[in-house]
């Protein structure tokens, strides 16, 4: 990268801090801190879950997997929509009406405090840890690009370029304070931000690229066999429903999702934003996939963890290169400041729930900032150590195996009155102890692959190792939970304690349509744009395409201004 690719990512940078700065002053309270009030426009929380899904992992993983073997990657990426549509036709609406405002109070109330404390240190850790590991996925992608010189006391001195454990703790750091200050308004501002920004890049890479490989003519002509089909190697067609139900309950259940619905004021809004998000997740996988795609009639030979960021440095002028590796960045920290939120918002309340009911909202705002640096500390050491078993399969292991029995209980609990703590620990104990034998003892000399009458299961797992993972990750939990249900015949005594929250719940419409969001989005496009037309100014060679990215990013904010006003004047 060049000089002002440097300049445009520190201004960045700079930029998404002073953001979440900005609502430094809007948390009075937990409540402000963890929910948002309650009050989030149903388009920002639903944006900011989409971007919950990004980081460097999706265009390390997704990306390496459409390098290496195509059109799959996309057809992948377009179950998540799938499973956010089921989740706001069936679940999304049902959690606002809970009349809790996270996932892990609505467990307190139906199952008691075991389990919270369980999810609490268990998934915390494993999120946390994951978190790090997406952020050591950045590093590697920004760090090839920034060769330094020799000597160079930030230099790795393996490839000279600059240290990954370096830039994996300065990016954990922005991530900390972004969480830290701003709580819930930060993360889900920032994020809407970071989705406009990267979506516009990604957009324009693609036109580029598709012209520099000769068109479309030219790339099939010179596309591996197979290039093109929906499904390859171990990503087959039973792959792909097990991703869309495993998916299902991600963002049915997960902490980090539970908390999008219910931020919103209302049931109606809670659904809103679980369709936009199915439906940007039907669209947008054909853009984010195709750079690494087309790259693959390139350049064959690339490493396939580095081939989305080689595809844009092949087509983008200095700028929109530092542009790009901002929107890399942002995506990874839109992912990480969310987790961080959601996770100290429960140790938080765990905390109160420790202490004493009645302490002060100041008191537990300052609690949960410190618990969020304590936590920042914990996604560092995910970065350093997640790479030494594999991002790319600490991902795709811990997704396909554990999530199911993680997160199928607080889905079940929902509807079912009879399933109590019991039920609740069987299913995740069963669950995991599955994924173990699935995952281990029945694979890679286990010590059951030596049992005779095992050899034709450990023969098949070896064979369909994606398909094994799936079955062991999600059929198994749903099995107890159905025998249990089935067999208990008393109701839960915290069943009626859910009940009672439902009862205890009255929505709240925003009085007033809350623009300052919308405002800070337009802003900062507009700030984006001017950056662009005075790039295109230095770089004469590329100032037809920096030119036309700062009139679409214009654009955009005229519309959103425009919008904005119109919100203004019914409000």
């Amino acid at each position: 990268m060049e000089l002002v690719d440097y300049i445009v990512i520190v201004l960045y940078i700079i930029g998404i801090v002073a953001a979440g700065m900005v609502f430094a002053g809007k948390v009075k309270n937990s409540k402000d801190m963890f929910a948002a009030g309650g009050q989030s426009p149903w388009w920002v929380s639903g944006l900011s879950a989409f971007m919950t899904m990004f980081s460097a992992g999706t265009f390390v993983v997704w990306g390496g997997i459409a390098y290496k073997y195509g059109v799959v990657a996309i057809a992948i990426n377009l179950c998540y929509g799938v499973s956010a549509l089921f989740v706001g036709w069936f679940l999304a609406g049902v959690w606002r009406k809970a009349g809790v405002y996270s996932a892990s109070e609505f467990l307190r109330i139906r199952f008691g405090g075991s389990i919270v404390q369980f999810y609490t240190w268990f998934k915390g850790s494993l999120t946390l840890f994951s978190t790090g590991g997406a952020v050591y996925a950045l590093s590697k992608i920004v760090t090839a690009l920034m060769p330094l010189p020799e000597g160079h006391f930030l230099a790795d001195p393996a490839t000279g370029h600059l240290s990954v454990a370096f830039t994996s703790v300065a990016l954990c750091i922005i991530v900390i304070v972004i969480a830290c200050v701003g709580g819930l308004w930060a993360v889900l501002v920032t994020d809407v931000l970071q989705f406009v920004i990267l979506t516009v890049s990604v957009v324009f890479v693609v036109p580029l690229i598709l012209m520099a490989v000769g068109g479309w003519g030219t790339f099939v002509a010179a596309a591996p066999e197979g290039f093109l089909k929906p499904v390859a190697a171990d990503f087959s067609v039973w792959f792909l429903l097990g991703w869309m139900t495993v998916n299902f309950f991600v963002f049915a259940a997960d902490w980090s999702f539970v908390q999008r619905w219910v931020c919103v004021p209302t049931v109606k809004d809670a659904k809103k934003a679980a369709y936009l998000i199915g439906g940007l997740y039907l669209v947008s996988p054909i853009f984010w996939m195709l750079p690494p795609i087309f790259y693959r009639v390139v350049n064959p030979d690339a490493d396939t963890e580095q081939a989305y960021i080689l595809a844009c440095k092949y087509v983008l002028p200095a700028g929109m290169m530092g542009l790009m590796v901002a929107a890399m960045a942002s995506a990874t920290a839109s992912m990480a400041t969310t987790r961080l939120n959601v996770f100290a918002g429960a140790f938080t309340e765990a905390y109160q729930n420790l202490v004493s009911r009645t302490v002060s909202d100041k008191q537990l705002v300052f609690v949960g900032r410190v618990i969020t640096l304590i936590l920042g500390s914990v996604v560092v050491g995910g970065a350093l150590l997640v790479p030494k078993y594999g991002y790319t399969k600490f991902i795709l292991d811990i997704n396909t195996l554990l999530y199911v029995p993680l997160f199928l209980p607080a889905v079940w609990g929902l509807f079912s009155r009879k399933i109590g703590l019991t039920a609740v620990w069987v299913t995740t104990i069963a669950g995991f102890v599955t994924a173990y034998i699935v995952k281990f003892a029945l694979a890679r000399g286990g010590f059951l692959t030596e049992v005779e009458l095992l050899l034709p299961v450990v023969e098949w797992i070896a064979a369909n190792s994606r398909i094994a993972d799936m079955l062991g990750g999600i059929v198994m939990p749903f099995l107890i939970l159905i025998t249990l249900e089935l067999l208990e015949k008393h109701e839960y005594p915290g069943w009626q304690r859910a009940i009672a929250a439902q009862r205890a719940f009255h929505e709240t419409p925003a009085v007033k349509v809350y623009t300052l969001p919308g405002k800070m989005v337009a802003v900062a496009l507009v700030l984006i744009a001017v950056l662009m037309s005075v790039l295109s100014i230095v770089n004469r060679e590329e100032a037809g395409v920096m030119i036309t990215l700062a009139i679409v990013l214009f654009a955009i904010a005229g519309i959103i201004y425009a919008l904005l006003r119109r919100a203004d004047k019914v409000a």
